[in-house]
């Protein structure tokens, strides 16, 4: 199953389609508002949470798969989103690049440890269709387009598509600015749903895509795979979850795997497409962030 977020009145509603239908859950449980919602059922009767979903569908109000796409919002407000850095070879050879310190990132890329920081809170990301944010004190800013992990209490219960975005001149200049490259108002984007976790098979063999639009004209576009991150869902969660009390319904970025050429900077206007199989299409348009 996957999970969208769609507007309500005074609240949200939560969505599940099995890729033929769609059913508004919200109106089988009125109290089902939100994925962790669902989540926190789940954990509480000790079952997964697709079993939850084939009870209520039988009495869920069916709704319309083209309001599914146009309508949805950010899929879960995170309380937390983390992010890890260098599981890719590419991301490695990018950091290395713009920093001239070779030797600080290829050992994280070989280490044992990953590199985990904050990313971001809630009030700082934003849902397919909205605009994500580039600073006005980097003069090279890039997407990430990631694989995103949903974690409810500790454990894995979804995947989303990610995009950490990041100011490059900044962290470039010194690795201790990463917090300032990383954090900022816009600075990350989730959507379009949530995949269950039965509903991905591996989520190390996942295509993944990258197309950036400016005035109308294709300036990036490639492909690439999750079957070349070093690192797993399940050992960046545990490193995370290592003597660190993560909030209750957390996303964790698993790293960027495609990396534009080093001349390319985003712009105001530029439109990111972000596509993972089995999992949606994340789209965004860029402005600048002015406070």
């Amino acid at each position: 199953m996957r999970y969208y977020r769609l507007p309500a009145d005074a609240d949200s509603r939560l969505i599940a389609s099995d890729g033929q239908n769609a059913y508004d859950l919200s109106t089988a449980r009125a109290s089902l508002r939100s994925f962790g919602d669902l989540a926190s059922v789940a954990t509480i009767v000790d079952t997964d949470i697709d079993e939850i979903t084939d009870r209520l569908v039988q009495d869920a109000a069916v709704v319309d798969p083209e309001t599914v796409s146009t309508e949805a919002k950010l899929p879960v407000i995170p309380n937390e989103v983390w992010a890890a850095g260098v599981t890719y070879e590419i991301s490695s050879d990018a950091r290395e690049q713009e920093s001239g310190r070779p030797d600080i990132y290829q050992d994280v890329y070989e280490n044992e440890r990953p590199e985990l920081f904050f990313k971001a809170t809630s009030s700082r990301t934003v849902g397919p269709g909205n605009s994500v944010g580039i600073r006005t004190d980097s003069e090279w800013n890039v997407p990430e387009p990631e694989l995103a992990v949903v974690i409810y209490r500790g454990t894995i219960v979804g995947y989303t598509v990610g995009n950490d975005v990041s100011s490059r001149s900044l962290e470039g200049k010194n690795p201790l600015y990463l917090p300032q490259a990383k954090v900022y108002n816009k600075c990350c984007a989730l959507g379009p749903c949530i995949a269950s976790t039965g509903s991905i098979s591996d989520p190390h063999e996942l295509d993944m895509s990258m197309t950036i639009e400016r005035d109308g004209t294709r300036v990036f576009d490639d492909t690439t795979s999750t079957s070349k991150m070093v690192r797993t869902c399940e050992e960046l969660t545990s490193y995370l979850t290592r003597c660190n009390a993560v909030a209750e319904l957390t996303v964790l970025l698993t790293g960027t795997c495609l990396v534009p050429p080093d001349e390319f900077t985003l712009q105001d206007g530029d439109r990111i497409v972000i596509d993972v199989e089995n999992i949606g299409t994340l789209t965004n348009v860029v402005e600048t962030v002015r406070k």
